[in-house]
């Protein structure tokens, strides 16, 4: 159901707050003891080849009139042909030639495309679509747009004691966590110090967490449903805690006796059912979390050895606000407040006290009594761009859907969609976005509109607000991808990666000094690691280039 907006918000005159309003089975995963790093072992290299990319099965001349997408027209001088061959050369040898490619690249000093292969074609973009994110949002919010979170109440407080419920209402931060501050807990602890100081000592309701602000499913179309239990397809609701996940720690017994569970933060309602036991020696059944479903609850099962080390697993929580609610209320009677009630949440706005039609009813409108606010946006591109973290996007997807009206998923794709169109000027059929990370399976979007989108964000004020968040070549934030190369330094470019799929769009500096945007998209992929070493290869031949 939609969710109406918050009328009580002009009622307070509080300005700020109407901009921002304005698994087992299938699920389960095998534990181990140490997280593994960096990227698999990469396919043996490509090498490159001779071949000319011009001909009208493999190129295509982009016709737009704009800088962003680029012209060719006539002859084509002898290094731009010379790139082409190259990038041919590597794209179509053994099998990757078999794989779907759209590579695009526009030197935005001079306006004439360099490469142009598939450049209209509408691809998965998997994290690529990031990038169109963060550029909507600069666009729509600035890059010092704040998110506000809320203790809100439609009760009364006689005496240092609230006759009422309290309610933890959510706008969408992605980042009320320890990602941006001191602890997970530290934005409730600032909350709950502003009850203390106006004098509340004692809640007599419930303490519930309200993410209704945004409309529909916390999950997107399109979803693997064998990823629900992992933290990067947390649910998105309006109110998010500790990024919608909970680390499971699981430590050795006393043979015979289960393991230890414990979650971290340990406060979420987050139940664990322990069907695991400790053994002596070497332990003969694998230790897994098991979920069959989102909705169901986490059973622990296998076997762990009494000598052996912690394990440790990131799961999703099935109740981002109860989870919250959960959170709120530890942090409350820590601070010596007296909570009579249970932590809950509320499913819809039909239940809210906040944006639900039963605050119509009450006694008392209802009214702020503790606020936070979140770092500013910019910050928060940096871990959608530079961690390519899936929430944080989708997150900020739906904010930009509820500031025209509808939050939900469908809300927030047909906003972006509406930047894309209208003020970027993408062709619609070129583009179709089901959510702000990429995560989907049924996002599309063409190279030259990825290309379109960079070069339309460098004619505005937020170019380099964005600029700064695109991980860099050589860097870590880039897998230290493209090192001794002419890119390290100077490519900059957001990844991409699914299922025989692998992306990356960004900007770079050629020899000549020429400012190239440039995106390249793989799809039906016989390796996604290796088809990074395609990428980094055509990214440090346009970095090496010199117009002649």
């Amino acid at each position: 159901m939609k969710v109406r907006s918050p009328w009580f918000f002009a009622s307070l005159g509080l300005s700020a707050l109407a901009a921002v309003v304005a698994f087992g089975g299938a699920y389960g995963a095998r534990l181990s003891a140490s997280p593994s790093s960096g990227l698999p072992d990469a396919d043996p290299g490509v090498s490159a080849g001779e071949g000319l990319f011009v001909d009208g099965s493999r190129s295509d001349t982009l016709e737009a009139d704009s800088v962003a997408r680029g012209r060719t027209t006539g002859a084509l001088p002898p290094s731009i042909q010379a790139l082409r061959a190259q990038v041919d050369g590597i794209l179509d040898q053994g099998r990757y030639a078999r794989a779907t490619w759209g590579v695009v690249a526009v030197s935005l000093d001079r306006g004439d495309t360099l490469l142009a292969r598939n450049a209209d074609l509408p691809m998965l973009p998997a994290s690529n679509l990031k990038l169109v994110t963060s550029a909507a949002a600069l666009h729509r919010l600035g890059p010092d747009y704040r998110y506000s979170t809320w203790l809100v109440t439609d009760g009364v407080i006689q005496d240092g004691v609230l006759i009422g419920d309290l309610a933890l209402y959510g706008t969408g931060d992605p980042g009320f966590s320890d990602r941006y501050h001191p602890s997970s807990e530290a934005p409730l602890e600032a909350m709950v110090s502003q009850l203390v100081e106006a004098g509340i000592h004692e809640i007599r309701g419930r303490v519930y967490g309200d993410g209704t602000l945004f409309s529909g499913d916390l999950l997107a179309e399109g979803w693997e449903p064998t990823d629900l239990n992992e933290w990067f397809t947390a649910p998105s609701g309006a109110l998010a805690y500790n990024e919608n996940v909970v680390a499971v720690r699981i430590s050795p017994g006393a043979p015979g006796e289960p393991p230890r569970i414990v979650t971290v933060p340990p406060h979420v309602g987050l139940i664990v059912a322990n069907e695991a036991r400790t053994v002596r020696g070497r332990a003969r059944r694998p230790l897994w979390l098991l979920r069959d479903d989102p909705e169901h609850p986490i059973r622990a099962v296998g076997e762990l050895s009494s000598t052996g080390r912690d394990v440790w697993r990131e799961m999703t929580v099935r109740d981002p606000a109860l989870a919250g609610a959960h959170a709120l209320t530890h942090v409350l009677r820590r601070a010596g407040i007296v909570v009579r009630g249970f932590p809950a949440s509320v499913a819809g706005a039909d239940e809210s006290g906040v944006t639900g039609p039963r605050v119509w009813s009450g006694r008392h409108a209802p009214r702020v009594l503790a606020t936070f606010q979140s770092p500013p946006l910019r910050d928060y591109l940096r871990a959608v761009n530079q961690r390519s973290h899936n929430l944080y996007a989708d997150l900020i997807l739906r904010t930009l859907g509820h500031l025209e009206g509808d939050g939900s998923f469908p809300g927030g794709g047909a906003a972006v969609e509406r930047f894309l169109v209208e003020t970027v000027g993408v062709p619609a059929e070129q583009v179709t976005v089901m959510d702000g990370s990429g995560l989907s399976g049924l996002n599309r979007i063409s190279p030259g509109a990825l290309v379109q989108v960079l070069a339309f964000m460098t004619t505005t004020s937020c170019w380099e607000d964005l600029w700064e968040t695109l991980p860099e070549a050589g860097s870590r934030a880039l897998f230290r991808r493209m090192i001794r190369t002419p890119a390290s330094g100077n490519l900059r470019a957001k990844t991409g990666t699914m299922d025989r799929v692998s992306g990356l769009t960004g900007m770079v500096t050629t020899a000549s000094g020429e400012r190239v945007a440039f995106s390249i998209l793989g799809n039906e992929l016989p390796s996604e690691t290796g088809a990074k070493r395609l990428e980094d290869r055509i990214g440090a031949l346009l970095a090496a280039w010199e117009r002649q």
